[in-house]
C-alpha cells in the first residue's frame, strides 16, 4: 500500500503498519468483569489480522464506581490479573501488540450498576444524546474522591503492565469522567479543577504524573482526547490545540483524537476521518505521533489521510468491530 504498511513506533514499541484498532466495548465479560473465552476469541479473531497495527483494547473500569455497562471489562482488583494476562497472552501469539484502555464513567455510570451515586467533576446531567448514566444528577467529587480515582489510575496501569500490556491509553473522552472535567459543559467547579482549562485539565496532569511514576519512562502512554463537544457552551476546535499541546507535554506517547460531548459521532459528517480537522490542527502543533479515528472503510481512504498529514495512525472502528478480516478479502469492503 504505502505508508499505511510502513513499520513505524510509538515510544520504544515497534508497529507493523499504521492501522490502530481503537477500543470499542463488546461486553462480553461475565459480570464481575472478568475475561471470558469470548472476549479472547474476538481479540485473537482481529489479532489476526495482518492490516492491524495495534490493538486497543475496550474501556476497562478501575473503580467499580466508574463503572460504565454490566459485564465492562475490569482491572480494578488484582483478581483479574490472570485472565487479563491470558488475553494478551492470546493477542500477541498473533504477532499484535496491545495497549489496555483505562476508564472512569463518572456520571456516565448508572447506579443499578455501580450500586452508588455517580460521581463526577459538578452536579450535572451529561447532555449526550442518548443520555447516559442515570440521567439524574450525580454527586460533585470532592477532591478526597478526586485523589482516589488518581490512585485507582495508577494502580490500574500496574496491573496492565503486569499482565503484560504493550502500553495504556487514559481515557478522556466520550462523555467519561476525565473528559467532563475539561468540557466547560459538565464541569462547574470554581476550585483548582475547574474555570480556565488548564485547570480543567489539572486532574490529566495529575493522572499522567502518578501513572508515569509508577510504569516507568519508558513504557508507552496514550491519551484518548474528546478534543471538542460540538455543542453551543462546549469546547471548541480552538480549545482542542490548547488542550493536546497541554497533554503532549506531558510526555506521552500516543494522542488519539475523537469527540468529547458529541462522543464518537459528529453531526452531519461520515466523510472518512471526519475529526480530520482536529488531527491535522493539533499535529502542526505537538511532535507526539496522532491518531485519527471515525468514518475510515477502506485501506485507501487510510492512506490518503496520512499522505496528506492529516494524522500520523488511522483507527478503524466499526468495520472491525463487525468484521475481524476486515480488507483481508476485496468483498470486505464496508
Amino acid at each position: 500500500m504505502g505508508m499505511i504498511t510502513e513499520q513505524v513506533k510509538i515510544g520504544n514499541l515497534e508497529l507493523n503498519g499504521r492501522i490502530i484498532m481503537p477500543p470499542m466495548g463488546t461486553y462480553k465479560c461475565d459480570a464481575s468483569g472478568f475475561v471470558t473465552d469470548e472476549v479472547i476469541d474476538y481479540y485473537r479473531e482481529r489479532a489476526k489480522n495482518p492490516h492491524i497495527g495495534l490493538i486497543i483494547t475496550e474501556h476497562t473500569y478501575i473503580s467499580k464506581k466508574g463503572k460504565a455497562k454490566a459485564n465492562q471489562m475490569s482491572i480494578a482488583e488484582d483478581d483479574k490479573l490472570p485472565g487479563l494476562k491470558r488475553l494478551v497472552d492470546a493477542i500477541h501469539a498473533e504477532g499484535t501488540p496491545v495497549f489496555a484502555q483505562l476508564n472512569f464513567a463518572g456520571s456516565a455510570s448508572p447506579s443499578e450498576v455501580t450500586g452508588s451515586r455517580a460521581l463526577a467533576p459538578s452536579a450535572v446531567v451529561l447532555p449526550t444524546t442518548p443520555r447516559m448514566g442515570d440521567e439524574t444528577a450525580p454527586k460533585e467529587m470532592t477532591e478526597e474522591e478526586i485523589s482516589e480515582v488518581i490512585t485507582a489510575f495508577v494502580a490500574a496501569a500496574r496491573r496492565a503492565k503486569n499482565a503484560g500490556y504493550d502500553g495504556i491509553e487514559i481515557h478522556s473522552a466520550h462523555a467519561y469522567l476525565l473528559n467532563q472535567f475539561y468540557s466547560p459543559l459538565t464541569n462547574h467547579r470554581t476550585d483548582a479543577y475547574g474555570g480556565t482549562l488548564e485547570n480543567r485539565l489539572r486532574i490529566h496532569r495529575e493522572v499522567l504524573r502518578a501513572v508515569r511514576a509508577e510504569v516507568g519512562a519508558d513504557y508507552p502512554i496514550s491519551v484518548r482526547l474528546g478534543g471538542y463537544d460540538d455543542m453551543d457552551g462546549g469546547n471548541t476546535l480552538e480549545d482542542a490545540v490548547k488542550a493536546a499541546k497541554i497533554i503532549a507535554a506531558e510526555g506521552i506517547e500516543l494522542l488519539s483524537l475523537t469527540g468529547g460531548m458529541c462522543r464518537y459521532l459528529r453531526k452531519g459528517h461520515s466523510e472518512p476521518g471526519y475529526f480530520g480537522d482536529m488531527s491535522a490542527a493539533v499535529r502542526k502543533e505537538v511532535s507526539v505521533p496522532v491518531l485519527l479515528t471515525g468514518g475510515v472503510k477502506t485501506l485507501d481512504d487510510a492512506e490518503k489521510l496520512i499522505a496528506e498529514d492529516i494524522a500520523d495512525f488511522i483507527g478503524v472502528g466499526r468495520p472491525l468491530l463487525s468484521k475481524a478480516d476486515w480488507m483481508m478479502q476485496p468483498e470486505s469492503v464496508l
